[in-house]
């Protein structure tokens, strides 16, 4: 698969404020906006093994992040699977038409959310921890 932007899967409005209606979107939409956050850390936790950090994009000269992925020697995970960098990077410019920052995430899950109005597994209309387990599952890392 190759690197798709983030915005492509941006929530409407009922899907914003009904959690049950944003849970029913395919895996690709819900891990794309609304849960990339929590595939990030899932994605970083199936991986112990590995030094995979947590960045985010966020519009040049913004403080919120929009889009968060995992990130591992060059190659990042998110909703479009394993991809270089710099194409998910491209991906999201274009869609986005202005420059955006990649940021890196040292703090954790629960003071992320917080700092970004982003929700925690047990916010959700279900728990998304087992559907981003399975969604990690599926691709193949980079490294094997």
């Amino acid at each position: 698969m190759t690197a798709e932007a983030a915005g492509v899967f941006r929530r409407t409005a009922i899907e914003r404020s009904d959690q049950r209606i944003s849970w029913e979107r395919t895996d690709q939409a819900f891990f794309a906006a609304g849960a990339c956050h929590i595939l990030a850390w899932v994605c970083r936790e199936s991986h112990p093994d590995r030094p995979i950090e947590i960045a985010g994009v966020r519009m040049a000269g913004d403080w919120q992040v929009f889009h968060v992925y995992a990130l591992w020697e060059g190659w990042a995970f998110d909703h479009s699977g394993w991809n270089p960098e710099p194409q998910l990077m491209a991906a999201n410019t274009a869609f986005e038409g202005r420059p955006l920052e990649r940021i890196t995430i040292t703090e954790g899950l629960a003071q992320f959310c917080a700092t970004h109005h982003s929700r925690m597994p047990d916010q959700y209309w279900r728990d998304p921890l087992p559907r981003a387990r399975d969604y990690v599952s599926r691709y193949t890392p980079p490294w094997t």
